[in-house]
């Protein structure tokens, strides 16, 4: 990537953080979990990283914030590394659903009721089930210190009041759970509680905009940290998560969002977005106001307004 690049993205920023500022009015912070609601409402902040270590930033970039459903790509990369192709996707589906990230109409209508896809609560769910460890702590001590090594972040630990606040009104996913398990998705041997607890805790990891930059930007290296040369992800499963994220990362809003931004992404409902331009940046973005598909108002609107003006596209 050219250094004039970034110098055209950076000087054009505060000019776009102020304009798509103003729409967080027309969002609502998540409130479903009471401690995500905290945030303020209209914060907003972007940070973009190359793969020269260049980085540009705007607005609320320091605003601390949970990854909630920005680990679940993540987390299918491990189970991948950990089980293989095969066993994965015997266990999760491959397509997008059409329906709210939360719900549980497919898992009793459609043969055989895995959940459609990884990125879903449900396959989400699934998925945290297929970490490899001995205990609950250990799958999710796997999951904090690979977070951990992506993001270049030692630094990075799990907020312990979002997850109190996540575990005590899931209510829905316990749902989505014990549903799992009495359809066999879930096996005999596995504990619900100890699954649902791996992934109240890898949603609940705290980060910046920085720190989903760089893993973004890994990414878009294809799983090859440009900082170390370090081969990290096999390329293979990178494909298969930049897919997902096309396909299903931006909840039932995924095809609007493919083609008013033209990038893979993954949304999270504290108002985060991790997306990339493959072979160029890893960028995150952080605006709590949430649209109602569960999407950040103003990051979303700031990400169209940057890949309108700068011509970004994955193809």
């Amino acid at each position: 990537m050219k250094l004039e690049d970034l110098q055209a993205i950076n000087a054009f920023l505060p000019e776009a953080l102020h304009m798509c500022r103003a729409t967080a009015v027309s969002g609502e912070v998540a409130s479903y979990i009471p401690e995500l609601s905290k945030k303020p409402k209209e914060a907003l902040g972007i940070c973009i990283i190359d793969r020269s270590n260049g980085c540009v930033t705007a607005g609320d970039v320091d605003l601390p914030f949970t990854l909630q459903s920005i680990s679940k790509v993540f987390t299918l990369i491990l189970a991948l590394m950990d089980n293989g192709e095969e066993a994965v996707f015997a266990k999760v589906g491959k397509e997008p659903t059409g329906d709210d990230f939360n719900s549980m109409l497919k898992l009793e209508l459609v043969e055989p009721g895995i959940p459609f896809n990884p990125l879903i609560n449900a396959g989400a769910i699934v998925i945290s089930s297929l970490i490899a460890g001995n205990s609950p702590q250990e799958k999710a001590d796997r999951i904090l210190q690979f977070f951990r090594k992506i993001s270049h972040n030692h630094a990075i630990h799990v907020d312990m009041d979002v997850y109190a606040s996540e575990s005590a009104s899931a209510h829905r996913n316990r749902s989505l759970a014990y549903f799992l398990k009495d359809n066999g998705v879930l096996t005999d041997e596995v504990d619900v509680e100890e699954v649902l607890d791996v992934y109240f805790r890898h949603c609940s990891i705290e980060v910046t905009c920085k720190d989903i930059a760089r893993m973004a930007l890994l990414l878009a290296c294809d799983g090859t940290d440009p900082v170390t040369g370090e081969n990290i992800i096999p390329r293979r499963y990178v494909q298969i998560a930049k897919t997902f994220m096309i396909t299903c990362g931006m909840y039932n809003a995924s095809g609007e969002f493919a083609i008013g931004v033209g990038l893979p992404a993954k949304s999270g409902v504290s108002g985060g977005i991790l997306t990339l331009l493959p072979g160029r940046y890893g960028i995150a973005v952080v605006g709590p106001a949430l649209n109602s598909k569960g999407n950040s108002v103003a990051g979303v609107h700031l990400l169209e307004t940057l890949s309108a003006k700068f011509n970004w596209s994955m193809f």
